[in-house]
């Protein structure tokens, strides 16, 4: 229950919160282990330290010993030399010298280090010493609780060939101190870095984070009247940059799709009131002014005429809602392009001829490519109609399809009128219509209906077009898996 309500704090749930946390839980294991390290290693240093004096203090106490005429053991020192003198008092601070059955002939004089003269306990180290060939360390406490580091080892006479027993200890009160001072300043230490490194989190993850606020407040500021509001880069180029980059390009494409929707609803409210208009002031003239049968025929057949317009619009726009939606059923066939392609331009020589344009069609070869039919007749149909009613008479259009491998080429062009290039860009869109004078110039929505389908092929369509010298649309689209099938080796039976 406690731990429910402490995650239901506020603070404990923020970023800012779980970034200085996570950061400070991570130093402060990372403080731990060296801090053990670190207490690990200085007693390991101190240890062979110790070793390494005893290894000395032995070799130096074999040195002043020397054995008298009856094979017993006496320090030999020059009493003359206050150095050596000093050297001999310290080795005799902590010594031990015992014969092989263990019992000692000399030693330290200190109570505290009765421990050292136990009988039992040396000849337990001469066994040891025996069996390793080599010195034998031991630690012991002594009655003062001071702990003691003992080195032992043997000595021989050689003219009675006989075996003592030697040993050489130091005081580890000072080690202790060292490590136990190590421990106290670490643990002090520690507190106060955490405490300090909590602060600095905190603050250097409020300044991190800043960026993310103002995204935040951005957000928050958004209406309709300013969708494109953009926030101001850090100059870092960071991850934070890359999001402040993030979300100005989305703002960015936010205004863009609101514009297209603002622009759509005006344009088809536009589209909508003429035919409406005309419909209404037909049917009211016929209404109020009409005497014979013939003048209320001839208004309902207005009437009918606007209203298969307005048909057609609302088909058209809901066909292109489809296709920018991604809704559009595509039934994907394998269908030979060339086949295709001359149908239609079959089908528009009428209208061609009527015109006084030449209209061919170039593609030789087969090009199987899996597309859904009836869209890319639409594609087609209205790059040709376009063709034909921006083309003067005696000019030409030319329809041709080319096998690129993995993807189809798709080329409609004409020696029309062109478009001005500061309109290419725009062409696409819905409703655009270049200037014409030409009444008959459509609704605008041709265009973007075929560049919808060629999206949802997959594919891409482009535009060149020069000013009285014509235009040329190129529709490339994919081959699909009549590729795969075409590159997949025929297995032929041998006789």
């Amino acid at each position: 229950m406690f731990w429910r309500k402490l995650r239901d704090v506020k603070l404990f749930r923020t970023l800012r919160f779980r970034l200085a946390s996570t950061f400070l839980l991570l130093l402060t294991g990372v403080l731990a282990v060296v801090g053990l390290v670190g207490t690990q290693t200085l007693r390991t240093i101190l240890e062979n330290q110790s070793e390494a004096v005893l290894h000395d203090q032995l070799g130096a106490m074999k040195g002043y010993i020397h054995f008298d005429g009856q094979g017993n053991p006496i320090w030999f020192a020059d009493t003359g030399d206050p150095e050596e003198e000093a050297t001999v008092g310290r080795l005799k601070a902590v010594f031990v010298i015992a014969n092989d059955r263990g019992d000692a002939w000399d030693g330290s004089p200190d109570p505290a280090l009765k421990e050292l003269f136990d009988r039992n306990g040396i000849l337990s180290d001469l066994a040891q010493i025996e069996k390793a060939k080599e010195p034998l360390f031991k630690t012991i406490v002594g009655k003062d609780k001071v702990p003691y580091e003992v080195i032992s080892s043997t000595m021989t006479d050689a003219d009675l060939d006989r075996k003592w027993y030697v040993a050489e200890g130091r005081s580890l009160a000072a080690d202790r101190l060292v490590l136990r001072r190590f421990r106290r300043n670490f643990f002090i230490f520690l507190p106060i870095a955490l405490l300090a490194c909590a602060l600095v989190s905190w603050y250097s993850a409020g300044r991190v984070l800043e960026s993310l606020q103002s995204v935040e407040k951005a957000a928050q500021e958004i209406t309709g009247s300013n969708l494109g509001l953009q926030i101001q880069k850090r100059g870092a180029d960071d991850e934070l940059d890359r999001l402040i980059d993030s979300f100005n390009a989305m703002s960015g494409r936010l205004k863009a799709s609101f514009e297209q929707m603002r622009q759509f609803s005006t344009d088809v409210s536009h589209e909508l009131r003429t035919p409406l208009t005309a419909i209404q002031g037909q049917l009211e003239v016929a209404l109020f002014t009409a005497t014979r049968k013939e003048q209320l025929q001839e208004a309902i057949e207005n009437a009918l005429q606007d209203v298969e317009r307005l048909a057609n619009l609302v088909r058209a726009l809901l066909l292109l809602s489809q296709s920018e939606s991604g809704q559009i059923p595509m039934n994907k066939t394998v269908l030979d392009l060339r086949d295709l392609t001359g149908d239609l331009v079959d089908q528009f020589q009428i209208p061609a001829e009527a015109s006084s344009i030449q209209l061919t069609h170039e593609t030789r070869e087969s090009i199987l490519c899996e597309v859904d039919r009836t869209q890319i007749e639409r594609v087609i149909t209205n790059l040709l109609s376009n063709a034909i009613k921006y083309t003067p008479a005696g000019g030409w259009v030319r329809a041709c399809a080319e096998n690129q491998g993995a993807s189809i080429r798709l080329v409609v062009e004409d020696s029309g009128v062109g478009i001005p290039k500061d309109h290419l860009p725009h062409i696409f869109n819905r409703f655009y219509r270049v200037p014409d004078p030409n009444p008959e110039k459509g609704l605008g929505l041709g265009l973007s209906f075929v560049a919808s389908i060629v999206k949802a092929h997959s594919g891409e369509i482009q535009v060149h077009s020069e000013i009285g010298k014509g235009s040329r649309f190129e529709v490339i689209l994919p081959a699909g898996a009549v590729r795969i099938r075409s590159e997949t080796p025929v297995m032929q039976d041998r006789a």
